[in-house]
């Protein structure tokens, strides 16, 4: 995500300058009806019971942003926004520009970023913090109980800026041009209202598969190898999905959290590929487990080598992050790699891992695994972790709903 943000303009400064005004104008005229158009094939369907971008087999490309709400924005306003947002998103996501006055002396509707790019299978993917449930929108008995912030870890470097939020955004697409323009398009319709707090682009898949789960992750190891599946409806149900709750818009909805990850990569390729493996419990070039020998062998944690010894390690990362090793808990995992230049006061790569998991309980599932993984993972000492949130994200939308009526 991005640092420390510049000045911002109040809503007040926004709404009294002629190009916000027309921004308004612009906004208002993105309308639900022409959603109706016929989407593309490819499209990923943004209605449904559970939101889109959370089961869904990874795009190459992230965009996630987390926002703020303006302190002088009333309950009516974040209201509108969210409807707004909710237009934009299901025209976005079926390929459409934004409807908008024609009229040159205006501000475009759409900012043409992503003209000609069609749906680039996007999704759109809402969540809301606990920030967003306050006294002055008048909403404080529907946060969830589940909803908080985690716990400061030792060894963590969380950076305020790009951690919590109000709201996030998840925008996942086949390119990067169309996950960034969703963002902005977005970021856009709620100037003065809902502000962007944090920017953080991702990329993942090895472009030698069409497996996304065989994509290598920048310690060049394969990533999610034993992960939830997409399509494992039962498994879903069990550990990802909200199946009861209070209230009732979280019910098919799920809790997601982020946790921007980075690297000591210098540190890491000094280390021999013997070490590597025995920190990963997996054979760098085939992913197999150190007990196997393909890339989708159960992981055998009780194998033992000729010398008795354990063939996966007892600080093995997969060892410690595994099903075994966390009282049967699973999440979701939907992690992308960034690469956000140099680190300015080590000169070293500022690049890693941006963890995104989707559970239905973040501290139980979540919080509890990171935890072990920090006092008992062999990977930890080349890790820093940056940024935490934690998002309830609501269940999906009826045609005719939109995130504003659900929310508030």
């Amino acid at each position: 995500m991005s640092g420390t943000p510049g000045p911002r303009l109040s809503r007040r400064q926004l709404l009294g300058s002629s190009a916000v005004a027309s921004l308004g104008a612009v906004t208002a005229a993105v309308t639900p009806p022409a959603v109706a158009d016929a989407a593309e094939p490819s499209a990923i369907a943004f209605y449904g019971r559970h939101q889109a971008g959370v089961a869904t087999a990874p795009q190459d490309h992230l965009s996630f942003a987390t926002f703020d709400v303006s302190s002088d924005a009333s309950r009516s306003d974040v209201r509108a926004v969210l409807q707004t947002w909710t237009d934009v998103a299901a025209r976005l996501t079926r390929g459409q520009p934004l409807a908008g006055p024609t009229k040159t002396t205006y501000p475009p509707a759409d900012s043409g970023e992503a003209t000609g790019l069609g749906s680039a299978r996007l999704t759109i993917t809402l969540g809301v913090g606990p920030e967003f449930f306050t006294s002055r929108l008048g909403n404080l008995a529907d946060r969830p109980a589940l909803l908080a912030q985690l716990p400061a870890y030792d060894g963590d470097a969380l950076d305020p800026i790009r951690s919590g939020g109000a709201l996030c955004i998840q925008a996942c697409a086949d390119n990067a041009q169309s996950a960034f323009s969703a963002i902005h398009e977005l970021a856009q319709a709620g100037l003065g209202i809902i502000e962007l707090r944090a920017l953080q682009a991702g990329f993942t898949k090895n472009p030698t598969t069409t497996d996304p789960r065989m994509a290598r992750d920048l310690l060049g190891f394969h990533r999610t190898t034993n992960n939830i599946g997409w399509t494992d409806v039962p498994t879903l149900d069990r550990y990802v999905w909200v199946a009861s709750s209070s209230p009732g818009w979280l019910r098919g909805g799920t809790y997601l959290v982020a946790r921007r990850i980075r690297i000591a990569l210098e540190q890491w390729g000094a280390v021999s590929l013997d070490e590597q493996q025995s920190i990963i419990g997996r054979y760098r070039a085939s992913g197999a487990p150190l007990s196997g020998h393909r890339l989708h062998d159960p992981a055998d944690l009780k194998a033992t080598g000729p010398q008795g010894n354990l063939l996966i390690p007892p600080g093995a990362h997969i060892r410690v992050a595994g099903i075994d090793g966390n009282a049967g808990q699973r999440i979701l995992r939907r992690g992308y790699s960034f690469s956000d230049g140099v680190d300015s006061s080590t000169g070293e790569l500022d690049a890693g891992t941006f963890f995104i998991a989707f559970q239905r309980d973040p501290q139980r599932q979540f919080g509890e695994m990171l935890g072990r993984l920090i006092s008992g993972d062999a990977l930890h000492r080349y890790l820093v972790h940056t940024s935490s949130g934690v998002f309830a994200v609501p269940r999906g939308l009826a045609q005719g709903e939109h995130w504003g009526s659900l929310l508030l």
